[in-house]
Parts: structure tokens; C-alpha cells; sequence
């Protein structure tokens, strides 16, 4: 029985992955806001309202390797083409576990509903809370599939200084108990990239989210 978009993932944080065979799998969208292609090692999940057959038929006319085929630029371009979306960039995924306890930096809330970091986030993620730090602001939300997702903003002027992995390492400590934390990080925004993965998160494969 083909799993779902939302069972892949929990899978995949757990360490069971989908087959490597270089196949794409076809399945329905978590809901109406979130659609995408998620490519782990060797095997694709596209998560699409759209006719399956379009998908497969579309994959196949590409002239490239088949394991890439569907962060293909061209096999992106159609599908928001036909689904009359966009796309911002192609995410590293990355998930960790809950970690127990409080977090362990001074964190204040943002109850201010229109307060701009808090509309942005509202456009990609239900039940959306913000703390700020002292140079630092972490999101914390249901992003995709209900998954928790976390993203952090980090001043310029006080970069360096470790806040980054503190609030990503902070996220952990913010999510019910039980639950994961996943976080998406451009591959070209390195410094991200490593205090993601300082704090603990796990990749999983390259994520392209379609928006509304």
C-alpha cells in the first residue's frame, strides 16, 4: 500500500527511507496550500493534485539521468506551468528530534498577530508562534503535511556569535513532546546550512515547495 506524503516523512526521520530504485512516487497533495517534490537517495515523491500520468509522462520526455529528473529546472518549470504556482527555491530538508526541558536561551513571544514576520509566516504555516532574541527571531509552525517546521533570523551584526544554533537548538525544546522539528535551509546559504546542522538536524533530501 503507497504511504502517504506524511508518512514518508515520518518514516524517513526515522531512518526508513524509500526505496533507492531511481522510481518517482506519485501522491496526493497533504492539502489545498502545499504541493512539491521531495528527492530523497534515489527515489522521488511528488506531491501533486495533478494527474499522475502527466507527471510520469512529463518526467520521461526529459533527456537527463532519472535519479534527477525531478528537480529537473525543466520538469519544475511545467509543473508550475500547469499548476499555475511558484516557487521560491530548492531547500535542503532537514529534521531533530524534540530535546526536553526549556530552551536554553532567553526567548520573548510575539503575540502581535500582524507584527510582519508573523503574516509572513502565516502564509506557509498554521498555528504560528514567534520569539524573539536578543538579534534573533525563531518561527515555529505546521508547515507542510502538519509537520513542525522552524526557521530562524539572525541580526548581521551579531552573527558569528553562535545565535543561529542557539535558536535552531531552541526549536527543539519548543515542539510538544513527541514531535519532531523539521527546518528547510537554502544550500547556498552555508552559514544555515551548518548551524542547522550544529544544532542537531539531520538531513533528508532537497525539497522544492510549490506556492500558492
Amino acid at each position: 500500500m503507497q504511504m502517504t506524503l506524511s508518512e514518508t516523512l515520518e518514516a524517513a526521520a526515522r531512518g526508513k527511507f524509500p526505496p533507492m530504485d531511481g522510481t518517482t512516487t506519485v501522491v496526493p497533495q497533504p492539502g489545498p496550500r502545499d504541493a512539491g517534490v521531495l528527492a530523497c537517495t534515489a527515489h522521488s515523491v511528488v506531491f501533486t493534485d495533478e494527474d499522475p500520468d502527466w507527471v510520469r509522462a512529463t518526467l520521461a520526455s526529459l533527456d537527463c539521468d532519472a535519479l534527477s529528473a525531478t528537480m529537473n529546472p525543466r520538469f519544475l518549470a511545467a509543473l508550475l506551468d500547469r499548476t499555475g504556482r511558484t516557487i521560491d527555491t530548492i531547500d535542503l530538508l532537514t529534521v531533530a528530534d524534540r530535546l526536553p526541558g526549556a530552551p536554553p536561551l532567553d526567548l520573548r513571544e510575539i503575540e502581535d498577530p500582524e507584527h510582519p514576520r508573523v503574516v509572513r509566516a502565516r502564509r506557509r504555516r498554521d498555528g504560528v508562534r514567534v520569539w524573539s532574541a536578543d538579534g534573533g527571531v525563531l518561527v515555529l509552525g505546521r508547515g507542510v503535511a502538519g509537520r513542525w517546521e522552524a526557521a530562524i533570523e539572525v541580526d548581521e551584526a551579531v552573527r558569528h556569535q553562535g545565535l543561529g544554533r542557539a535558536l535552531a537548538v531552541a526549536a527543539r525544546h519548543l515542539v510538544p513532546d513527541g514531535d519532531l522539528v523539521w527546518a528547510q535551509q537554502s544550500p547556498g546559504n552555508a552559514r544555515s546550512v551548518r548551524a542547522f546542522q550544529v544544532a542537531g538536524y539531520r538531513p533528508i533530501g532537497s525539497e522544492a515547495l510549490l506556492l500558492p
